[in-house]
């Protein structure tokens, strides 16, 4: 019997690699005959160089670039195992992960730091660019990354607005004459985890901005922010961004990247699945073993652990979810659903011991599940 496990990180907890191997321990230990096959997954968040890198025998780079603040730091990228394609995290620069809660605000937190690492990549040569749009700190359409890429963002003064999505409301005219001309003749990916429009009750900020430090007055205003984005790049572009599916993801840089990269905006899921060869990897299993930190509501649309039911399914394998926690109803997307938590431990508990509490759940219920089911 050949079992494919392949989870998502469990933020805070494990990496994907971390969990993929916890729970290969506890599947080898408890069905020593079996063949269990790891490939660690991501959806354009946190996680997805290295995903990407490992499963398809890349290698990772490192380049200068500055946080959502506009401090110095090393951050890391990587290209795939096609050696013409490269990928990016914008967390890896304008995360939130990179700031302390009292610094959190998308009035002035920037995406200069991804427009660095993209012309990072455009540097070696890469005309193929992977964005991984999830984990941001920031709330500016993108506007920094348009600042590192060479274009003009221009008050009623003719001065270039300072950085963050407050400053976006003072948006006059966009200059691109000095955008770098490598950008047009790159294909540049942008995945995604969310469709959110850029604007609106459903947009990047009223929805998000809360998270990264927004009050309900402040999140208000920079929605009008990028709503006045949105109206220029479309008199001075030519493109419209508001209402685009993604096109709010990671503060709006989702809108920044169709106007001024010519991106598409894919699924996360879906451009991990094709880089690793996960629809492949599936019909080669019996069993498939996914996971992450939470199963919820949005883990049944769009997410990882939701992805690869969808496609086990489809390829009629039983596919079973772990997780630390399982909210009342989002098991139904599985054949089988087990919980670190509160079955094995209480909370804060299983996040510290979560690889071996996780490799304990493979070895006793997922293996018994397996066990029984084929008896």
């Amino acid at each position: 019997m050949r079992v494919l496990v392949a989870p998502q990180e469990f933020k805070g907890s494990l990496t994907a690699q971390e969990a993929a191997a916890a729970i290969a321990r506890g599947m080898g230990a408890a069905l020593p005959g079996t063949e269990v096959v790891t490939l660690p997954l991501a959806d354009g968040g946190p996680g997805t160089v290295d995903v990407l890198v490992q499963a398809t025998g890349g290698d990772v780079r490192e380049s200068p670039a500055h946080d959502p603040l506009g401090r110095p730091l090393k951050a890391r990228w990587g290209v795939l195992g096609d050696g013409r394609t490269a990928v990016i995290e914008m967390a890896a620069a304008s995360g939130l992960v990179l700031l302390d809660d009292e610094e959190r605000d998308p009035t002035r937190t920037t995406t200069v730091g991804t427009g660095e690492l993209l012309l990072a990549a455009l540097d070696a040569r890469f005309r193929r660019i992977i964005v991984g749009m999830g984990g941001s700190a920031t709330n500016d359409g993108g506007a920094g990354l348009v600042r590192s890429l060479g274009a003009r963002l221009i008050d009623a003064h003719g001065h270039n607005l300072p950085p963050g999505g407050a400053a976006l409301a003072n948006l006059d005219r966009i200059d691109v004459s000095g955008l770098d001309p490598r950008v047009s003749a790159t294909e540049v990916l942008a995945a995604t985890d969310v469709q959110n429009p850029l604007c609106g009750a459903n947009g990047a900020s009223l929805v998000y901005g809360p998270q990264k430090g927004a009050s309900n007055t402040v999140a208000r205003r920079l929605d009008a922010a990028l709503g006045r984005y949105a109206e220029v790049i479309e008199r001075d572009l030519g493109i419209i961004v508001a209402d685009v599916p993604g096109a709010g993801a990671a503060g709006g840089l989702g809108a920044g990247l169709i106007a001024f990269c010519g991106a598409s905006i894919e699924p996360g899921f879906d451009v991990v699945a094709e880089a690793v060869g996960l629809h492949a990897a599936i019909e080669r299993a019996d069993v498939v073993i996914t996971g992450e930190g939470r199963l919820d509501r949005q883990s049944a649309f769009g997410k990882t652990t939701s992805g690869v039911s969808r496609l086990a399914h489809a390829a009629r394998t039983p596919v079973v979810a772990l997780a630390g926690e399982i909210d009342e109803g989002t098991q139904n997307v599985f054949d089988a659903a087990f919980a670190l938590s509160p079955d094995l431990a209480p909370l804060a508990e299983a996040k510290a011991r979560a690889g071996e509490l996780l490799s304990a759940l493979a070895e006793t219920k997922v293996a018994g599940w397996i066990v029984a089911r084929n008896a």
